[in-house]
């Protein structure tokens, strides 16, 4: 494939989307920060339970690891989710400016739910996932219902003495929204505009974020059937399709085994539960839906890489993930779908069956294609 610039390249680098991860105490989710993250944090790092730790996690993706297979690049770059460990919610928790400034500063929240069965880990009462689903939401809108009464108190007297049109659309999106959370459903779940959730970005409502449920369930032999159907186990599916939302499992035990084997190993060890591939691969992947992200290709004998954009981007936009310049000079994509290519075995191929399409700056980039920009700069 032609490089994409002569000279030196100048890489737009786009915020890594950031995932919360939180839950009650004792349900696993540092672990499963640590396996996600391969983060090597000593105890000592935790001695400050309201700290926060952040790290990266590959986004797994089979198409480009076949695409690479095909090109055998020098390089491979796939994407890349941070997610955030912070400590056990609560009420208290949410009071802290700290804490609360820890969840607010992410884009989704996954929360991680004890389905496991252990004596030595203590646990309040019966393991009820979808209650300490309830439980945690409720602290978490009610931290926005507070939030939007000190703001309607404002701008009712800011409203005494000045009325603007900008001032009463707020007014009215926030009163709406305070109705919403008073029927106990979360913001998330709020039919919103663009507009409507562009005015209330700077407000980082803890409700508002999408939200992951990760089941944390026992070992057992038949474990790839049991996270498949866990969702429906523990009455999850309702919560689970809502607005918003998603639900996953994982077998945190199983997932801590698999993080310490190589990639052979961990293949036999995951074949032996039923399972194709781990927990962690599915929660990676679930996320990044659930932030609305996609991604495309570019293949090449010097790096096979994928890039990520929100869903429904325009390609010239698409382009300056890549580098401005490819943006600001945008003239054509040539474009193919990366399972088109390798069933072409090459672009040259794929020019001569006509799979190989030239698109304009309007197309929207779909997930998996792979795109070569042309450009005039």
């Amino acid at each position: 494939m032609p490089q994409f610039w002569s000279h030196s390249p100048v890489i737009i680098v786009l915020p890594l989307m950031r995932t919360g991860i939180i839950g009650l105490p004792q349900v696993g989710k540092t672990s499963l920060f640590r396996i996600l993250t391969k983060a090597q944090l000593s105890d000592q790092a935790y001695a400050n339970p309201r700290e926060a730790h952040v790290g990266v996690a590959k986004v797994p993706d089979d198409r480009l690891d076949r695409l690479a297979a095909l090109y055998h690049p020098k390089k491979l770059t796939h994407a890349s989710v941070e997610y955030v460990d912070v400590g056990a919610i609560g009420q208290e928790a949410l009071k802290e400016s700290t804490y609360l400034g820890h969840l607010r500063n992410v884009d989704a929240l996954a929360h991680v739910l004890r389905a496991f069965d252990d004596p030595s880990i203590p646990h309040v009462g019966p393991i009820d996932p979808l209650r300490d689903i309830k439980n945690v939401e409720f602290d978490l809108m009610v931290s926005d219902l507070g939030q939007i009464e000190k703001r309607l108190e404002r701008l009712q007297k800011d409203l005494k003495k000045m009325r603007s049109p900008e001032l009463e659309k707020e007014f009215d999106l926030l009163t709406r929204a305070n109705a919403h959370l008073g029927s106990e459903l979360p913001l998330r779940e709020m039919e919103m505009t663009a507009e409507d959730k562009k005015r209330l970005r700077g407000f980082m409502f803890l409700s508002e974020k999408p939200m992951l449920y990760v089941l944390n369930v026992s070992e057992s032999t038949q474990l790839g059937k049991e996270l498949e159907d866990a969702a429906r186990q523990y009455k999850l599916t309702e919560v689970a399709s809502r607005p918003n939302a998603g639900a996953t499992a994982i077998c945190g035990k199983v997932e801590a085994e698999l993080a310490e084997m190589s990639d052979a190993d961990a293949g036999e060890f995951l074949s032996s539960y039923g399972l194709t591939e781990s927990g962690l691969v599915r929660l990676i992947r679930t996320t990044y839906a659930l932030l609305g992200l996609i991604s495309f290709f570019t293949a090449g004998e010097d790096e096979c890489r994928a890039w990520t954009i929100p869903k429904n981007t325009r390609a010239q936009q698409g382009a300056g993930a890549i580098h401005s310049d490819l943006e600001h000079h945008f003239i054509r994509a040539e474009t193919i779908r990366w399972d088109q290519l390798l069933e072409a075995g090459s672009e040259a191929n794929a020019r001569a069956r006509g799979t190989l399409r030239l698109e304009g700056k309007d197309y929207i980039v779909q997930d998996g294609d792979v795109m070569h920009i042309r450009h005039s700069g």
